[in-house]
């Protein structure tokens, strides 16, 4: 399971003043938490057997949707629909970055995956080996073989933690100044370190390559920004200089993919008095050094008293070493239908696909129901009947109180749900109220169960 980030459709919101009574929350214990992996060892020899219409590889945001979608559609009976994934818990990603302000628990933002699978579908709780596309089937790793009539492969994609020197155990020491907000173990440790720090460098960091939410690695620094601000700790133009000092190390040249947004993100880190290390990637990290990779095979090393960092991410083996993925890993699919380039009754959306846009909840509100319509064209007509124009989104919460609502689709064109209302590129306090209460209410009440369509609102049964 992408930090992640979703969108609202049909709502009105407008921009009002900023204020300066909103109160700091408090640091919150951690609970426990379990945690379960795709796995790519092979099989043992197959024990039985089973076939349904559809399989649903992965039980994240993307596979419940779709897999509830499809069950809305009126149109699949019980265990017509299998859904595969090996997880205890399913995570509202998009959250961790609250929990990172102290804004969320950790604990409110997870469920049970048992229990928001419905009970009309078959649920296999168990990680995948192998695909068989020549076959119509999928290996689990126990070796029992599920055969499909059409397979969704949206497993989402690993965070490889071994991809920077050092991290491992730097996130597992729960005193070192070393956190990320992409993981359910150490999100509330970011808030925790945010705490603690009262002076010295600060740096967060954005890998190169592919992500969940791009935006997510600079919202962590704009509220740890803020909060240090409001605590009278983050001073830029303070005559003796702020006793801390704020980088963002970036693999990118830009702060972010789309010229709109980043040039008013850009704008916010000059006048906030923030470093911008462009083209610096992490590599490693030793003690309270870290290594960056530049441009030219060239490194900088910087010291820190505290660091967030991004790891690099990838798709998992069991995907990247079938015959369902192209050449970076990904599931290959078209980018308008999602239908698999080879296989034409094999389909993926999220994470793991390899369409060209920004991986985050909000594009899976466009992507599903544009599979499930063209699933269910093939299924009755042979031909898909819809289009996905790459539609994604990002609430950049840019401080307490304020988020730039970020929407676009392919190629980087703006596609803004209240364009014509507001300018979305101003960071505004009613759009702060749709990413801290409305996104994950209405994730949990209606986007897992298939009912939740982003932009186009809420899904009524049958409508596919």
């Amino acid at each position: 399971m992408l930090p992640r980030c979703t969108t609202l459709g049909r709502l009105r919101t407008r921009s009002t003043a900023p204020t300066t009574n909103l109160r700091l929350p408090q640091p919150i214990a951690p609970p426990s938490s379990a945690v379960a992996h795709y796995s790519s060892a092979p099989p043992p020899v197959a024990v039985a057997s089973s076939k349904h219409r559809v399989v649903v590889v992965g039980a994240g945001a993307a596979g419940l949707s779709v897999s509830h979608q499809l069950l809305r559609s009126g149109k699949y009976v019980q265990d017509d629909i299998a859904v595969v994934d090996p997880a205890t818990w399913h995570h509202y990603q998009p959250g961790w970055t609250l929990v990172a302000a102290g804004l969320k628990r950790k604990d409110e933002l997870k469920m049970a995956t048992k229990d928001i699978v419905d009970a009309k579908l078959k649920f296999y709780n168990q990680g995948v080996s192998v695909f068989t596309p020549e076959d119509n089937s999928v290996t689990l790793i126990t070796g029992d073989k599920v055969q499909y009539e059409h397979l969704v492969v949206c497993p989402g994609i690993r965070i490889n933690y071994d991809s920077i020197k050092g991290l491992p155990e730097a996130l597992a020491d729960p005193e070192s100044p070393i956190s990320t907000t992409y993981s359910y173990e150490t999100c509330d440790k970011v808030f925790r370190n945010i705490k603690r720090m009262d002076k010295g460098n600060a740096i967060f960091t954005q890998p190169t390559g592919i992500i969940k939410c791009a935006g997510a690695p600079q919202k962590a620094m704009w509220l740890a920004l803020d909060y240090w601000r409001r605590a009278g700790l983050y001073q830029p133009d303070a005559p003796l200089g702020s006793g801390i000092k704020v980088s963002f190390a970036t693999g990118l040249p830009v702060m972010f993919g789309v010229p709109r947004y980043s040039q008013v993100l850009d704008r916010l880190r000059q006048e906030r008095r923030v470093s911008g290390l462009f083209e610096h990637d992490l590599v490693a990290i030793d003690g309270n050094e870290a290594t960056f990779a530049l441009p030219g095979d060239k490194r900088s090393k910087l010291k820190f008293d505290f660091l967030h960092v991004v790891p690099k991410m990838g798709p998992h083996s069991f995907v990247a070493n079938s015959p369902l993925a192209d050449a970076t890993g990904l599931v290959d699919v078209d980018r308008g239908t999602m239908q698999h380039r080879k296989y034409n009754n094999v389909w993926s959306i999220g994470d793991a696909s390899n369409l060209p846009t920004s991986k985050t909840a909000a594009a899976i509100t466009a992507q599903a129901p544009v599979l499930v319509s063209n699933l269910l064209g093939v299924s009755e007509a042979g031909r898909p009947r819809s289009t996905y124009d790459g539609y994604t989104s990002c609430p950049l919460i840019t401080e307490y109180g304020k988020v730039l609502l970020a929407e676009f689709k392919y190629g980087g064109e703006v596609k803004e749900t209240f364009g014509r209302l507001v300018d979305q590129s101003v960071p505004a306090r009613g759009f702060y109220y749709l990413k801290r209460d409305f996104f994950p209410w209405v994730y949990k009440r209606f986007m897992v169960k298939g009912a939740w369509g982003g932009p186009r609102g809420f899904i009524r049964q049958g409508r596919n």
